[in-house]
């Protein structure tokens, strides 16, 4: 279950649906992608096709990554079955 968020924009989408904070293109994406960290147990239930799914180099404590579209991926940390400090980011 999502915990907490570090990007305002992303919290915006997540609770309503809309957000003028993260260009409208990526909305559709991006809250399937939410809408799957949310209801996963654990990291395997995120890695689906197509989510790029991956830890992040050089974080303690460990990110991780989703692909969105382009360069853009949510990034979070993982604690036992919460997804925390959800970010949307340009992270390369």
């Amino acid at each position: 279950m999502i915990r907490s968020f570090r990007n305002k924009g992303l919290a915006e989408l997540f609770a309503d649906g809309n957000t003028k904070h993260i260009n409208r293109s990526f909305h559709k994406r991006t809250m399937e992608r939410l809408d799957v960290m949310d209801a996963a147990a654990d990291l395997i239930g995120m890695n689906a096709p197509g989510y790029s799914f991956h830890p992040l180099n050089g974080h303690n404590p460990t990110r991780y990554s989703i692909h969105v579209n382009g360069p853009w991926c949510l990034t979070f940390e993982f604690d036992g079955t919460d997804v925390l400090k959800v970010d949307f980011e340009q992270y390369h």
